[in-house]
């Protein structure tokens, strides 16, 4: 098995996907695409996948960051989605409990609010049976006394009381890069910033594809008996490429989220509250900072780059200051914000927050394997259900048989502690170790909540980031290290925005260390002085679209 995934191991990835024909090539690197890819590789069928942005730079780095089972849905009456992405929810969880965490979630209903006593005591025991809630997990019935007391922040006039219920919060893009990183070590080829840019046939058969590298312009064939286009938002696009693009199609919509820190929003608990035109928010304390969110519009530009328009912004702090009106948060108080596409299924005549998440499979004549849709929580049982076609379709093709899924009970890539219950001693005792080695507390725990069983590779790489740092901070330095070898981190923008989060979470972090990550990041990986300067100049347009609306 791979035990490191560099970046100056590109050319030798590349060659490796000239070299071959594989079983399966999967386009697109978020969540769903890294999903399939484990499943397809560890059942032995060779696989590679490419993304032609980082992995997790679209949706799957941009969402609620929430692994959860549709409460919403209910309203919907999407009872088999509630029922199939609840169960997915414990998966996930004891799958990777450093990046999934449990988190209890206060919904405080009110006069004339969309829910009531009756209705939220109902929809959440419905919800618990559906999702196979956990018995210390299932939802509890607050006074209006005791909400208050759980969240003083929250608006009194009208409150009936609050339901309380738990949801699993977790890191988006690292949860994407542990999945990634562990089809890697089974066998995997992947690399991202590569991008497909023509389709090739044998007798209007599907059989690889066209590819470039995004960082270098260079051009080359990746073959493959099977093609999945995991694309997200741009699964249409490669549908019509492949001339396929007909029947249902992509419903783009945007949403974003608005971080605080926690002494301007101290919010003390997670908060899911409708708003006055009916739609459903969240606001979740997280690392020193409440995030709140989110919007739900139709999204027609390029999906590549979204971000947070002045509209999105006061739409989220009416909703806010609705919620908690003692805060008087204004536009000065937001400290940075996403925006992401979700690429939902269309369906005539609903809103965009009606339209259901559920995830559809399509397949074309040539081949093409496109699946559409559907929800973070429910990746592994989407990359299952693909992969179960392509199994069928290779046996029946004479290219080989292969087993049933193997990830329902895989520790992903940081997650091999033997269960969720050993994670707490675990993060005790190598923040301690840590802390030995001059690590403040703080910052050893969240090291190791990020890297789960893989921090002692990180810890290994502190003497090397000691010797090379210069005045950057050591721990910095030594994740860039661990980023650039083990996490294929190309440019400063996929370690600052999606290894570590720190755009989104620690700005101020940014702010001051960006030019250095960008040249240290250049020394490591022999960049020119222009590419060190494009880099500088798109951790610049990150930073600035990540507070000033477009």
């Amino acid at each position: 098995m791979a035990t490191t995934f560099s970046n100056r191991q590109r050319n030798e990835y590349k060659n490796t996907m000239k070299e071959n024909i594989f079983d399966v090539l999967v386009i697109g690197g978020g969540i769903t695409g890294a999903g399939i890819a484990l499943d397809a590789q560890s059942r032995g069928m060779r696989t590679a996948l490419i993304d032609m942005q980082d992995f997790a730079a679209g949706t799957s780095s941009r969402s609620t960051k929430l692994v959860h089972g549709g409460l919403r849905y209910l309203k919907q009456f999407e009872v088999k989605m509630v029922a199939e992405v609840g169960k997915e929810r414990a998966i996930v969880y004891e799958n990777a409990p450093h990046v999934t965490t449990p988190e209890w979630m206060l919904l405080p209903f009110y006069q004339g609010g969309t829910f009531g006593a009756f209705s939220t005591s109902i929809g959440l025991r419905v919800y618990d049976f559906l999702a196979g809630v956990k018995r210390k997990e299932r939802r509890v019935m607050f006074s209006p006394e005791e909400t208050l007391k759980r969240e003083p922040l929250l608006k009194k006039a009208g409150l009936k009381g609050g339901g309380y219920y738990v949801e699993y919060r977790t890191d988006d893009a690292r949860l994407t890069m542990e999945v990634m990183k562990k089809a890697v070590e089974y066998g995997t080829t992947a690399l991202n910033y590569v991008k497909a840019t023509q389709l090739l046939y044998t007798d209007g058969k599907l059989t690889g594809v066209e590819a470039m590298d995004v960082l270098t312009g260079e051009t080359f064939t990746v073959c493959a008996r099977k093609i999945v286009n995991a694309a997200g938002p741009w699964v249409d696009t490669l549908r019509e490429l492949d001339g396929s693009k007909k029947g249902k199609t992509l419903r783009l919509t945007k949403g974003v989220h608005l971080v605080f820190d926690q002494s301007r929003f101290p919010l003390k608990q997670a908060v899911y509250f409708d708003t006055p035109d009916g739609r459903m928010v969240f606001a979740i304390p997280r690392d020193g900072k409440t995030y709140i969110g989110t919007t739900d519009t139709d999204y027609k530009t390029d999906p590549v780059h979204p971000t947070m328009s002045e509209a999105d912004r006061t739409y989220i702090l009416a909703a806010a200051n609705d919620m908690f009106p003692g805060l008087k948060l204004t536009a000065g108080d937001v400290e940075s914000s996403w925006a992401g596409v979700r690429p939902l299924i269309y369906q005539e005549g609903k809103s965009p927050s009606e339209i259901s998440r559920r995830d559809e499979i399509f397949r074309s004549d040539s081949g093409l394997i496109t699946i559409a849709g559907g929800k973070l929580t429910g990746y592994r049982k989407m990359a299952e259900t693909v992969t179960d076609m392509v199994a069928r379709e290779l046996a029946g093709e004479g290219a080989g048989t292969y087993g049933p899924s193997k990830t329902k009970h895989m520790a992903l890539s940081g997650g091999d502690f033997g269960g969720s219950d050993r994670l707490p001693a675990f993060i005790r005792d190598k923040s301690a170790e840590l802390s030995g080695l001059g690590i403040p507390a703080k910052e050893a725990e969240l090291l190791v909540r990020r890297y789960g069983t893989n921090i002692d590779k990180v810890a290994a790489l502190l003497p090397q980031a000691e010797a090379e740092r210069g005045n950057m901070p050591l721990v910095l330095y030594a994740e860039l290290l661990y980023a650039v070898d083990y996490e294929l981190a190309a440019k400063p923008a996929d370690f600052l925005i999606r290894r570590t989060g720190a755009l989104f979470f620690n700005i101020q972090l940014v702010q001051a260390w960006y030019r250095e990550t960008v040249q240290a990041m250049g020394r490591l990986l022999g960049h020119t002085e222009e590419q060190i300067q494009r880099n500088e100049s798109e951790m610049e347009s990150y930073l600035r679209d990540a507070v000033v609306p477009s």
